[in-house]
């Protein structure tokens, strides 16, 4: 007996597929933890604007390269999609929800910035692990993404690490370019192995 499955189980399916190619894993690797781990290297030379300012070009180029790959090589082995209304608004809500998670987040950097004297030593960490926490997580519950659970998780960790390693083994920049380094390679490997292994298993159809 045959199982029916649900335009809307396998629309999910379909969905989920986005993501296995691995890419987007290398371009959030090459993302937020990428920048905290060089940014702050670069602080004292090009100052705090800059220092975040100077990867923006950086970004645009990973993002073109991705988005090039995916149509001269994911596509030809997989397609391409367009997704129903059920499935845009989830997308929609995910939108509206990471915007209302951002502008908390700028707004508590701000505070942050204004009175980093008054809070406490593990305060700043902890604040950026949470937002790291709850936007990773929010984001894998929305796009049924679950690595991004463990990603999450890394980036939640990783600030409260990095403090232990500046405040117990005098590791520089509140030990951002070790701990986000290590996080960044984490992700990155983890898109680049993905790839291949999506390589291997979607050869190209053959043309006849």
């Amino acid at each position: 007996m045959s199982q029916q499955i649900s335009l809307k189980d396998a629309e999910r399916k379909v969905f989920k597929t986005t993501f296995a190619d691995g890419l987007w894993d290398v371009f959030l690797g090459c993302w937020f933890p990428l920048q905290l781990a060089i940014g702050p290297l670069l602080s004292r030379s090009l100052g705090d604007f800059w220092s975040s300012a100077v990867f923006l070009p950086f970004w645009v180029a990973i993002y073109l390269i991705i988005r090039g790959v995916r149509k001269k090589v994911v596509a030809p082995r997989v397609g391409m999609v367009k997704f129903g209304p059920a499935r845009k608004i989830r997308l929609k809500k995910f939108s509206i929800v990471m915007l209302v998670i951002n502008v908390i987040a700028f707004t508590l950097g701000i505070v942050a910035a204004l009175g980093f004297g008054s809070l406490p030593v593990g305060g700043p960490p902890i604040i950026l692990g949470l937002i790291l926490l709850i936007g990773f997580s929010t984001a894998a519950y929305f796009l049924d993404f679950p690595r991004l659970y463990i990603y999450g998780l890394l980036g939640a960790l990783a600030p409260l690490v990095g403090e232990w390693l500046y405040q117990n083994m005098g590791a520089s920049h509140h030990g951002f370019p070790i701990v986000f380094g290590v996080t960044a390679g984490v992700m990155i490997l983890t898109g680049l192995v993905t790839f291949v292994r999506f390589l291997h298993s979607n050869p190209v159809p053959a043309e006849d």
